[in-house]
């Protein structure tokens, strides 16, 4: 599979690697939403279903900081792959909206979450936290110290 992605995106492959016969490929950032199309629907691959796809923070530990994982499952095939984009802060990646539908709500929790926006996503807003909370909740530089304890707040 690593080959025909090769094949069919010279040099948009940067890295794969397998764990426990599972493997995990990470791909340039501009070419993540033909990948996806490529791998669903290659009559040979079929990786027809997004089962989850979620940020990751890196601060400090791995630069660029930010990476966004794509975890696809073949379900004629019944196998399953991981795909990775890694991106700085401040940099969009593609919506893969358009080859998952399923993918608005993933999006929506990672941008939510995370604060990573993708370009081209139908509808790019909050879906956990209310829409005037400021910051990122899974961020690593997230100040968790420093939140009120709403649960105190107004006791007698």
């Amino acid at each position: 599979m690593a080959s025909r992605l090769h094949e069919a995106f010279p040099g948009a492959v940067l890295e794969v690697t397998t764990f426990r016969d599972e493997a995990t490929i990470t791909v340039e950032r501009e070419a993540i939403v033909g990948i996806c199309r490529f791998l669903k629907e290659h009559p040979d691959l079929r990786y027809n279903f997004l089962a989850d796809l979620c940020g990751v923070d890196w601060l400090e530990r791995r630069e660029p900081r930010f990476e966004v994982v794509y975890n696809l499952y073949s379900i004629p095939r019944t196998d399953r792959i991981r795909v990775k984009v890694r991106l700085p802060e401040g940099v969009e990646v593609p919506s893969v909206t358009d080859v998952w539908p399923t993918a608005n709500w993933h999006e929506r929790e990672v941008f939510d979450m995370f604060g990573i926006r993708f370009a081209g996503h139908p509808d790019l807003r909050r879906i956990l936290m209310p829409e005037d909370w400021e910051g990122y909740p899974l961020r690593k530089d997230y100040p968790v110290a420093e939140m009120p304890r709403w649960w105190e707040l107004d006791k007698p």
